[in-house]
C-alpha cells in the first residue's frame, strides 16, 4: 500500500528532497509486473547511503533482472522519524512510496560494527518485528545484511537477520532472487525458503546454526554447510553509473571502481584480507565507462576507487586519457587515500584539475620498526619522496593517517609520529615557497576479525596516555592539526566487532535506550551511556571490562595460549587460512615483512584457487601526452533568458540543489555555456531569485551565457530533454549579450498564497482585513540581518497590491482563503516575503493566521 507521502514530506522537514526518489537514472519499474520486489538500504541518512558505490551497483544489477524490482530506503532524519511515529505511518521506499512490509526482501549494507542500531530503528519504523523468530509468524519480508562487517563477523547481529550475504553481491544477489522466485511459485514456507537459500554459496542462515559454550558456531542440522564461503565477483564498472541525486550527498560525484581487493598484507587491515584476490579492471573499460558516465550524469567530478588506487598500475595512463578527453568541461579527478610510496609526478598531474584539493596518505606508524610490524611496506625515504613530490607539484595540504596501540608499540614509536611530521615539515620548506599544512588523524588501533592482529587489544587507559603524549608534542608545531579518535568508540567497536551471538541482546537494548546515528553525532555521552547500560543489563560488563583493560596483549604473552581457541567467526570461510594468520602474527612480532603477492612472490595465504580465483594485474599502457589544463571559455556570444516553473516534487528542492540541477542538465545536453574566469571557474548560469522551499511557481527565470550562438528551439529542446520532471520550460528569449541579468533588474513578484484563519471567517471579513492593510501606511517588523544586527522594516512600503480572491474551488481547510499580492522582490534584500502577509493580517486583527501554501505566479523586471 502506498504511503501518503505528500502529507509527510513537506517543507518543514529538513532537506525533504532526500525522500522524493526522483534522482536521475532511478529505475521506477512497474510494481505489478514484478514477481520479486527488493528494497536495498545503506542504513544511514540519505546523504551517506545514496552515494555509497556498492548500494548503487547492486541496485542497478537487481533492476536489470527479469521479473524483479529493486527500490531503496534510507534512515530518516529525526524530524521525519517523529512524524512517522506520531502518525503511525510505516517507513516507506523512496521510489514506489510503499511500506517496506509490502516487499519480499529487505537488504541492509552493514559496514560498521555499531551500525546495527540503525537497522533496528528502520525495522521498527517499518512495523517489522526485529528478530527472525518473531517474523516466523506473519507475512514479513526476508531481512538480510551484507557488507564488510556482516561478512567478517555476523554473530552479534544473527538474531535480527534471516540470512547474511557474505562477500561480493554482484552474482550472489541475482542467484538469491531466482531461488526466491521459484520458492514463491512453489508456495514454500518461510523456513523452507531459507533452507533453499542456505544451499547457495555465500548465504549464511543463522537459525540453522547454534552457538556452543565456547562461542563457536556449528550447524544444528545436517543439510547446511559447516563453513560458509565468501563470494567473489569481478567488478563491472558499467553498473556504477546511476542515481544522480538532486540533494547534495557526501560523495557528490561519479565513482568508478578500478581495482577490487588488496594484497599488500597490512596486518591490521580487514578489507585487505576480506577482498582477496586482487582484480584489476581493464583500462579501456574504465576509460569508456567514465567518459559515458560523465555524459549521462552531468557530474563535474569523478573518483577512481580502490583499497589502494596507486597499486592499479594503469592509474596514470587512465587518468591522463580521461583528463585529455574531458579537458574542455572543467572536470576534476579525486582519489581516496593513496600509497605514498607510489605517489609520483604522473599521479600528481592527473589529480584535481583546476580545483586542486588536498592529498591523503596513510603512513600508519611513525617509525620504520612499527611499519614493518604492520607490514606496511613503506620506508622513510619513500614517505619523504611522496610527500615532497606533492609539495613540489603545488599541493599545500596533506592529510596523514596514523594509528596508536599497535602490537609491539613503545613510547618511542608513539613519539615517532610527531618526529616524522616535524621532519616532513622541515624537508618540505623553502624560502619563498608556501609550506605544507598537515591535518593528522590519530586513530586507536581496533583489532578486526580475519586479520593477524585479531588476537590483540589495548586498554583505554593506555590509549589516553599515548594520546596525551602526542598532544603535548603537536602543541609545539605550527600548521599541524591533529584529530584523535574517542577511545570509547574504539572500545565499543572492539567489544561488538569481536563479539559472539550473546551480544544481540546488548545491541537491541542499546537501541531501545537511544543509541543510534543521531546519538553518535550529537551526544556521544548519551550514546555510550546507552551501550554501557545495555552491557550491564545483559550481565556482560565483566567482558566489556576485559576489553577496556586490553584483554589480549600479544607483547605480554597473554594471548599465546589462546591462539588455538575457537573464535565466533571461524565458520565464515574467507579463503584465508587461519594457520597462515597465526604464522603472519609471529612474523609481525619479529618485525618480518611479507611481499605483496600481486607483484612479488606468493604469500601462501590460501586464497588463490578454484573458489576465489587468482590475482589479476593488468600491465599499464603508455601514458598519453598531456593535452593541457582546462582553460575556461569566457566568450559571451549569446545570452538566453529562460522562463521555467517549479512544480510537484521539485518544489521541495532547495535553491543550491536547483543550481546543481541546471549545471548537470547543461552538461548532459552538451550546451556551450560560458565560464567565469579565476581560480575556480563556474558556468555562467544565473537564477533570478531563490524561491521559498515548498513553494511552487510558473514564473521563474534563469539566464544562460553561451560561448557560441545556438538556435533557440534547439537550445530549448536540448534543455528540456535533460531536466527532471517538475521543471517545465515556458519560454526562451534572446537578449543582448551586454544586457543585465534578471537578478540585477528584478523588482517585484506576484504570489498566490493560501492562508488559514484560526476561526471561521466570511468573505466579507477577509475583504475588510485586506482593506485595513491597504489603508495602513506603516506596518513595522523587526528582523535580524546576516551580520546579526536588528533592523526595523516598514512592510507596508514593500506591498504594492493585495487582493482577496473569491475562489470557486472549495479550499481545505474551510477556514482558509486565497490571496494575491504583489510585493518588492529585489536581490539587495528588499523583499516582501509570503510569510509576512499573515503577520500583516495579525497586525490589523486580533486573529491568528497560518500560511498553508505559496505559489509564485510572476516575476516582474524593471524596464531597461
Amino acid at each position: 500500500m502506498a504511503v501518503a507521502v505528500d502529507k509527510l514530506i513537506t517543507s518543514d522537514i529538513s532537506k525533504p528532497s532526500r525522500y522524493l526518489g526522483n534522482e536521475l537514472l532511478a529505475k521506477h519499474k512497474p510494481w505489478d509486473t514484478a514477481t520479486i520486489r527488493w528494497v536495498l538500504t545503506y542504513p544511514e541518512v540519505y546523504e551517506v547511503g545514496a552515494s555509497n558505490l556498492g548500494h548503487i551497483i547492486l541496485y542497478n544489477i537487481l533492476n536489470v533482472q527479469p521479473r524483479q524490482l529493486c527500490d531503496r530506503a534510507y534512515l530518516p532524519g529525526a524530524d521525519l522519524t517523529a512524524k512517522l511515529r506520531a502518525t503511525q505511518t510505516p517507513l516507506f521506499a523512496v521510489e514506489s512510496k510503499r511500506s517496506l512490509v509490502d516487499f519480499d526482501i529487505l537488504g541492509f549494507s552493514l559496514s560498521y560494527e555499531l551500525g546495527a542500531t540503525n537497522i533496528l530503528e528502520m525495522l521498527d519504523l517499518a512495523g517489522i518485528p526485529l528478530s527472525w523468530e518473531e517474523r516466523m509468524v506473519g507475512d514479513y519480508p526476508l531481512i538480510f545484511a551484507g557488507g564488510q562487517t556482516a561478512t567478517s563477523n555476523p554473530e552479534p547481529y544473527a538474531d535480527f537477520l534471516d540470512f547474511v550475504a557474505l562477500g561480493d553481491g554482484e552474482e550472489l544477489l541475482p542467484e538469491i532472487g531466482l531461488v526466491l522466485e521459484e520458492g514463491k511459485k512453489a508456495n514454500l514456507s518461510r523456513q523452507e525458503l531459507l533452507l533453499d537459500l542456505a544451499q547457495i554459496p555465500g548465504v549464511y542462515v543463522p537459525q540453522f546454526y547454534d552457538m556452543a559454550a565456547d562461542g563457536s558456531v556449528h550447524p544444528n542440522r545436517p543439510d547446511v554447510p559447516e563453513r560458509i564461503i565468501r563470494r567473489v565477483a569481478t567488478p563491472i564498472p558499467a553498473y556504477s553509473i546511476g542515481l544522480v541525486p538532486v540533494a547534495e550527498t557526501v560523495h557528490d560525484r561519479l565513482t568508478i571502481e578500478i581495482r577490487r581487493g588488496c594484497t599488500r598484507g597490512c596486518r591490521f587491515c580487514q578489507p585487505g584480507m576480506l577482498t582477496r584476490p586482487a582484480r584489476d579492471v581493464e583500462p579501456d573499460t574504465v576509460i569508456e565507462t567514465i567518459t559515458e558516465g560523465m555524459r549521462q550524469t552531468g557530474y563535474n567530478e569523478f573518483s577512481l576507487l580502490s583499497l589502494s588506487c596507486s597499486d592499479y598500475l594503469a592509474l596514470s595512463s587512465v587518468g591522463m586519457e580521461i583528463r585529455n578527453r574531458l579537458k574542455d568541461e572543467n572536470i576534476s579527478l579525486s582519489l581516496p587515500s593513496q600509497r605514498v610510496d607510489r605517489f609520483d609526478e604522473n599521479i600528481a598531474n592527473i589529480l584535481g584539475g583546476r580545483r586542486q584539493s588536498g592529498l591523503t596518505f596513510a603512513p600508519e606508524a611513525g617509525t620504520q620498526r612499527m611499519r614493518d610490524i604492520v607490514n606496511k611496506g613503506l620506508t622513510n625515504e619513500e614517505l619523504l619522496r611522496g610527500v615532497k613530490t606533492a609539495w613540489e607539484q603545488g599541493f599545500v595540504k596533506v592529510k596523514l593517517y596514523f594509528m596508536i596501540g599497535l602490537p609491539g608499540e613503545t613510547d618511542v614509536d608513539v613519539l615517532g609520529i610527531a618526529q616524522t611530521v616535524s621532519w616532513l615539515k622541515r624537508e618540505c620548506w623553502a624560502k619563498g615557497r608556501r609550506p605544507l599544512n598537515f591535518n593528522l588523524t590519530i586513530s586507536n588501533f581496533t583489532p578486526k576479525p580475519h586479520t593477524p592482529f585479531q588476537w590483540h587489544s589495548v586498554s583505554t587507559t593506555e590509549f589516553k596516555r599515548k594520546q596525551e603524549l602526542l598532544r603535548q608534542e603537536f602543541r609545539k608545531m605550527r600548521a599541524v592539526k591533529a584529530n584523535f579518535t574517542d577511545v570509547r568508540i574504539s572500545a565499543m567497536e572492539d567489544f561488538v566487532g569481536r563479539g559472539d551471538r550473546s551480544l544481540a541482546t546488548v545491541v537491541r537494548r542499546a537501541w531501545e535506550l537511544g543509541a543510534g546515528m543521531d546519538s553518535w553525532f550529537d551526544n556521544l555521552d548519551k550514546a555510550f551511556a546507552a551501550w554501557e547500560i545495555a552491557i550491564a543489563e545483559a550481565g556482560l560488563d565483566w567482558k566489556y571490562r576485559q576489553v577496556l583493560c586490553g584483554e589480549w596483549n600479544l607483547m605480554e604473552g597473554s594471548a599465546d595460549e589462546r591462539l588455538n581457541d575457537p573464535l565466533p567467526w571461524d565458520h565464515i570461510d574467507t579463503g584465508i587460512d587461519k594457520k597462515w594468520l597465526k604464522e603472519d602474527l609471529q612474523r609481525a612480532l619479529l618485525s618480518a615483512t611479507v611481499p605483496d603477492c600481486s607483484f612479488d612472490g606468493c604469500s601462501h595465504c590460501g586464497v588463490c584457487g578454484t573458489d576465489f580465483g587468482h590475482n589479476i594485474v593488468v600491465p599499464p599502457p603508455p601514458i598519453p601526452e598531456f593535452a593541457g589544463d582546462f582553460v575556461p571559455n569566457t566568450t559571451k556570444a549569446q545570452r538566453l533568458r529562460v522562463w521555467f516553473g517549479k512544480q510537484d516534487d521539485m518544489a521541495l528542492v532547495g535553491h543550491l540543489d536547483l543550481m546543481r540541477v541546471f549545471d548537470r542538465a547543461v552538461r548532459r545536453a552538451g550546451l556551450p555555456v560560458s565560464f567565469s574566469g579565476g581560480y575556480n571557474p563556474q558556468p555562467r548560469i544565473s537564477i533570478a531569485n531563490a524561491l521559498t522551499l515548498g513553494a511552487t511557481s510558473n514564473s521563474e527565470i534563469v539566464d544562460f551565457e553561451l560561448t557560441r550562438v545556438i538556435d533557440v528551439d534547439t537550445f530549448r529542446n536540448d534543455l528540456i530533454s535533460s531536466l527532471p520532471n517538475g521543471i517545465p520550460i515556458y519560454d526562451v528569449v534572446v537578449l543582448d549579450v551586454k544586457s543585465n541579468s534578471a537578478s540585477q533588474v528584478l523588482e517585484k513578484a506576484e504570489y498566490l498564497i493560501t492562508v488559514s484563519c484560526s476561526r471561521e471567517a466570511s468573505s466579507s471579513e477577509w475583504l475588510s482585513w485586506v482593506d485595513a492593510i491597504i489603508a495602513k501606511e506603516e506596518i513595522w517588523i523587526q528582523h535580524k540581518t546576516k551580520k546579526g544586527k536588528i533592523k526595523t522594516v516598514n512592510l507596508r512600503e514593500r506591498l504594492f497590491e493585495l487582493e482577496f480572491i473569491e475562489s470557486k474551488q472549495e479550499l481545505t481547510p474551510s477556514n482558509a482563503a486565497r490571496l494575491r499580492y504583489v510585493g518588492s522582490c529585489r536581490n539587495d534584500g528588499t523583499l516582501l516575503r509570503p510569510e509576512q502577509i499573515p503577520f500583516m493580517l495579525e497586525f490589523v486583527t486580533t486573529t491568528e493566521f497560518d500560511l498553508l501554501h505559496i505559489h509564485r505566479s510572476k516575476l516582474i523586471l524593471a524596464v531597461e
